[in-house]
């Protein structure tokens, strides 16, 4: 049997709370839960997750920046652990651009496959924030479900849609507010 992988991690502070980072031993990222250590073991099932503050600098600035508005993309190394299905579905979420969103439907044409699929790989995302999961909604425009609570994952659109670029084609919170009013 294969001995588990460790990871070290770190938690900071941001708008929205406790966030965590676990790296792998080269330093990519291996998951990220808002909450403390004990929320991230929670994403990375069957890891060892000790302490390491040291390990996780790269990926503590680039979420710090995120959140103070300096940066719309990361670019820190990832290592999900997942199968080649879920990697496909999160390489897809990394290409929906800050500020929009795209429905289940939208990314399960994306990887050829159907949206309840893409849902599950969606839930099972370990990396959230970075991998950002909480850019998809259900085709109504509706904010479905989130990991961390439908709260958290309206305040990150809210957050993103404030700072997205003037003439951006989609805004993500925008554009779930007005179909989920018309659904009143």
């Amino acid at each position: 049997m294969k001995d588990a992988p460790t990871h070290h991690f770190s938690t900071l502070h941001t708008p929205m709370g406790a966030f965590s980072i676990a790296v792998a031993g080269d330093g990519a990222v291996a998951g990220a839960a808002f909450g403390d250590g004990g929320a991230l073991r929670a994403r990375l099932r069957g890891a060892k997750v000790v302490p390491g503050a040291g390990r996780t600098a790269a990926a503590r600035e680039q979420v710090e920046e995120w959140f103070r508005g300096g940066r719309r993309e990361f670019s820190v190394p990832l290592a999900p652990a997942g199968t080649s299905f879920q990697r496909r579905v999160w390489d897809a979420l990394r290409a929906i651009p800050f500020g929009e969103t795209r429905s289940y439907a939208d990314i399960a044409r994306a990887v050829g496959s159907s949206a309840r699929a893409v849902g599950r790989a969606n839930a099972t995302n370990p990396i959230c924030l970075i991998v950002p999961c909480h850019r998809v909604i259900g085709s109504d425009g509706s904010l479905t479900g989130y990991a961390f609570g439908v709260d958290t994952k309206r305040r990150l659109l809210e957050l993103e849609a404030s700072r997205r670029r003037p003439g951006h084609r989609r805004a993500a919170l925008r554009t779930a507010e007005t179909n989920a009013l018309s659904l009143a």
